[in-house]
């Protein structure tokens, strides 16, 4: 128990990442785009996530909305940008690795807890654990930092009529989504790092067996 104390830090660091990890999932301010054009957008503010577009309009231009519309993306949408594509694709499987790094180490705690003090039953799922946290963590990474890279160059998308959008912004902002997948990188990547750390000790029962 003495030797694991980094490794249940890197567990709750790593539960916290992923928690952060699906919650910028579902934050639709990836992308703050402000237009000039306030006949529909209302209040001149659109938030382009990665699963939708949503705006303010005091006009009723969405069945079930009263002033807020929002237009989902289409797995069949070939307008939408690469790295909105990339950041679907990418946070699910970052989401899957993390839960795997979860699992792993909360399997190597228990053992670890239980007194169960057999080198093949805690070392190597604590090193899977960290794999899995590194992994994860990237995979939040490359999205965050290409959706920023597009926010920081005014990227247009050319979006549809039926969405009401411009396919230009006046200006563009990073919007909440993408600090707090930066935190869930550095939070997996911490509990990568101390996950990996783990060394079994050596005692002389262990050089016995």
């Amino acid at each position: 128990v003495s030797t694991s104390h980094l490794q249940l830090a890197a567990f709750a660091l790593g539960t916290l990442g992923w928690i952060l990890c699906t919650v910028s999932m579902g934050i639709v301010e990836w992308r703050v785009w402000h237009v000039d054009n306030t006949t529909i957008i209302s209040s001149g503010v659109a938030w382009v996530g990665i699963w939708k577009v949503c705006f303010i309009s005091y006009l009723h231009v969405s069945p079930g909305y009263r002033e807020q519309f929002c237009h989902k993306f289409s797995g069949y949408d070939s307008f939408i940008p690469h790295e909105i594509y990339a950041a679907q694709g990418l946070l699910l499987i970052a989401m899957f690795m993390g839960l795997l790094g979860l699992a792993a180490t909360i399997f190597a705690l228990r053992n670890v807890y239980m007194g169960i003090t057999h080198k093949t039953l805690i070392a190597p799922f604590f090193l899977v654990g960290g794999f899995f946290y590194i992994l994860a963590g990237l995979c939040v990474l490359i999205p965050v930092g290409w959706n920023f890279y597009s926010v920081a160059h005014n990227q247009s998308i050319a979006f549809p009529p039926s969405y009401y959008m411009p396919s230009s912004p006046v200006a563009q902002e990073a919007g909440a989504a993408i600090p707090v997948g930066i935190v869930a990188v550095i939070l997996l990547l911490l509990s990568g790092t101390f996950s990996l750390s783990y060394r079994f000790p050596v005692t002389a029962n262990t050089i016995m067996k």
